[in-house]
C-alpha cells in the first residue's frame, strides 16, 4: 500500500479478491440449491431443513464471536489474518463435500443427522475464512474511498464465483429432469472440483498478501468485552440492525428462486438464467457506485440502492397473475436485473462503511478488533439467511406445498409474498433506519486525523492515546 495516498496496488487488490471466487461459488450454491436438493432429491421435509438452518444459526452465536476474537489475538509469524485464512482450507473442504455427498445408503433420521452436521460444519469452517478475510480487507487501506474500491473488487470476484455456481446448478437441475440422471453423483463430483479451486485461490492470497504490523496484537480485552464495545458503538449498533434487515430481504433470492422458477414461473430450467440476470449487473455496475459515492456520499447512495432493491423485489408479487410463460419470464428477469444492479451497491459500499465504523472503535478504545466486528456482521448475514430459510420452510409446509407437483394458488401466493412483499418491507425499513447514520466522510476525516496523529506519536516514541 502507498502510505502517502492510501492507494492499494492492483496486485494486492487481486490477491485479496481472488479467494472470494471460491467463497462466492460455495456460498451461493449452498444457499440456492441445498434446500431444493434436500427436499426434492434427498426427500427431507422443508420444515426439517428450515430447522437445520435455524440450528446452525444458534451455533453461529458461539462460533462467529470466537473466530473473530481468536483472529484479533493471533500472534503467529504468518499474521493474525492469513494464519486463519490458510487454516480454513481443510475444514471447508470436508464440510462442503459432506453437504453434497451424503452416503447413498442413508435415509430418514440418519440422513437428517448427516445433513445437520455437514451444514453446521461447513458454515463454521467458512467463518474461519470469511471473518479474517474481510478483516484483512479493512486493514489494507485507511482511506475513506479506497476501501470502497477494494471491497468493490472483492464483490466482483465474489459475484464471479456466484455466476460459476449457476452453471453448476444448471447442470444439476438438468440432471434432475433427465431420465436416468443421477443428481447425487453429479453434485459430489462438482463439490470435489470446487474444493480444489478454493484451495488454490486461498494459497495464492496467503502467499501474496501482507498484513500491517502496526495493527497486530492491538486488542486487550476478552471476547465479551470486545462485543460490549461493538454494541456500545452507536454506529455499529445501527449498522448491525440495518444489515440484518437488509439481508433478511436479500435472502429471499437464495431461499426461493428455484421454487419460484419451477412452481410460479413454470420454467425450472431457467432458474440459472434468472439468477444470472441478477448477478451480472451486480458485478458490472460496481465501477458506477464508487464515483457516485464520492459525489453524493456512501450513506445516501447505499440508501438509494436499498430502495431500488426493495422495489425490484416487490414487483415479483404479481408473477402469478401473468398468464403467459414468456411474459412471466420477461418480468422476473427484468426485475432481477434491477435488483442485482442495486445489490452491487450494498456489496461495494457496505464493507467500506463497516471499515469506517471499525476505525471509530479505534478512535474510542485505542484497539484494533476488525475480526470481532466482521464476526458480528458475518453472524448477522448468516442469521438473516437462516431466518429466511426457516420462514420459507414453515410457510411452505403451512401453505400445503407438495414437491414435484403443480402447486395451488395458495402456495404460489405464499411464495411470491415471501419473495416480493417481504423484501420490499425489509429494504424500506432498512433505508429509513440508515438515514440516521451520521458517520459520513466529514465525520470520518476528523477521526482519521486523530488516529494518524496518534500513530505519528507512537513512531516518534511518544506515549499513545488509548481512547477518548
Amino acid at each position: 500500500m502507498n502510505k502517502r495516498t492510501g492507494r492499494v496496488s492492483w496486485s494486492t487488490t487481486l490477491a485479496f479478491g481472488a479467494p472470494a471466487i471460491g467463497a462466492g461459488y460455495m456460498y451461493l450454491i449452498l444457499s440456492l440449491y441445498v434446500m431444493k436438493f434436500s427436499t426434492d432429491v434427498l426427500l427431507i421435509a422443508p420444515a426439517v431443513m428450515g430447522a437445520i438452518f435455524s440450528l446452525s444459526r444458534i451455533w453461529d452465536a458461539i462460533s462467529d464471536p470466537l473466530a473473530g476474537y481468536l483472529s484479533d489475538r493471533t500472534t503467529f509469524r504468518l499474521g493474525r489474518r492469513r494464519t486463519w485464512i490458510l487454516s480454513s482450507c481443510v475444514p471447508i473442504s470436508i464440510g462442503f463435500y459432506a453437504v453434497f455427498a451424503p452416503p447413498f445408503s442413508m435415509q430418514g433420521s440418519e440422513l437428517t443427522l448427516w445433513m445437520t452436521i455437514a451444514i453446521i460444519g461447513f458454515y463454521s469452517a467458512m467463518t474461519l475464512f470469511f471473518v479474517p478475510h474481510m478483516a484483512l480487507g479493512a486493514e489494507l487501506s485507511t482511506d475513506y474511498h479506497e476501501r470502497s474500491r477494494l471491497f468493490g473488487v472483492r464483490h466482483i470476484f465474489f459475484t464471479l464465483g456466484s455466476i460459476l455456481s449457476l452453471g453448476a446448478m444448471y447442470l444439476l437441475i438438468n440432471e434432475e429432469f433427465t431420465e436416468g440422471g443421477n443428481v447425487r453423483l453429479l453434485a459430489r463430483d462438482l463439490a470435489f472440483i470446487a474444493i480444489g479451486v478454493m484451495a488454490v485461490l486461498v494459497i495464492y492470497a496467503v502467499v501474496y498478501l501482507r498484513e500491517r504490523p502496526e495493527f497486530q496484537n492491538r486488542q486487550q480485552g476478552g471476547p465479551l468485552q470486545a462485543f460490549r464495545d461493538i454494541w456500545g458503538n452507536p454506529h455499529a449498533r445501527l449498522l448491525i440492525t440495518v444489515t440484518f434487515i437488509e439481508n433478511v430481504g436479500s435472502a429471499a433470492i437464495a431461499a426461493l428462486t428455484l421454487y419460484i422458477s419451477q412452481y410460479v414461473v413454470g420454467a425450472p430450467a431457467m432458474a440459472p438464467l434468472i439468477i444470472l440476470a441478477y448477478m451480472v449487473p451486480s458485478s458490472l455496475f460496481v465501477p458506477i457506485w464508487i464515483p457516485l459515492s464520492k459525489r453524493f456520499g456512501k450513506i445516501k447512495v447505499w440508501m438509494g440502492g436499498m430502495i431500488l432493491t426493495g422495489l425490484s423485489f416487490g414487483g415479483m408479487f404479481f408473477l402469478p397473475y401473468i398468464e403467459s410463460l414468456e411474459q412471466r419470464l420477461f418480468w422476473i428477469i427484468f426485475l432481477a436485473a434491477f435488483a442485482g444492479l442495486a445489490n452491487g451497491c450494498g456489496g461495494t459500499l457496505g464493507p467500506s462503511v463497516q471499515g469506517d465504523v471499525i476505525d471509530y472503535d479505534e478512535y474510542k478504545t485505542g484497539e484494533r478488533k476488525e475480526g470481532s466486528y466482521f464476526a458480528a456482521w458475518n453472524f448477522v448475514y448468516k442469521s438473516a439467511l437462516g431466518v429466511m430459510l426457516l420462514l420459507t420452510g414453515f410457510v411452505l409446509d403451512f401453505a400445503g406445498f407438495v414437491p414435484n407437483v403443480e402447486q395451488t394458488m395458495q402456495v404460489k401466493m405464499a411464495m411470491v409474498s415471501l419473495y416480493g412483499l417481504f423484501p420490499l418491507v425489509c429494504y424500506t425499513i432498512g433505508a429509513i433506519l440508515f438515514s440516521r447514520f451520521t458517520l459520513d466522510e466529514k465525520a470520518y476525516q476528523v477521526i482519521r486525523t486523530e488516529l494518524d496523529a496518534r500513530r505519528a506519536e507512537n513512531e516518534n516514541g511518544k506515549p499513545a492515546t488509548t481512547g477518548l
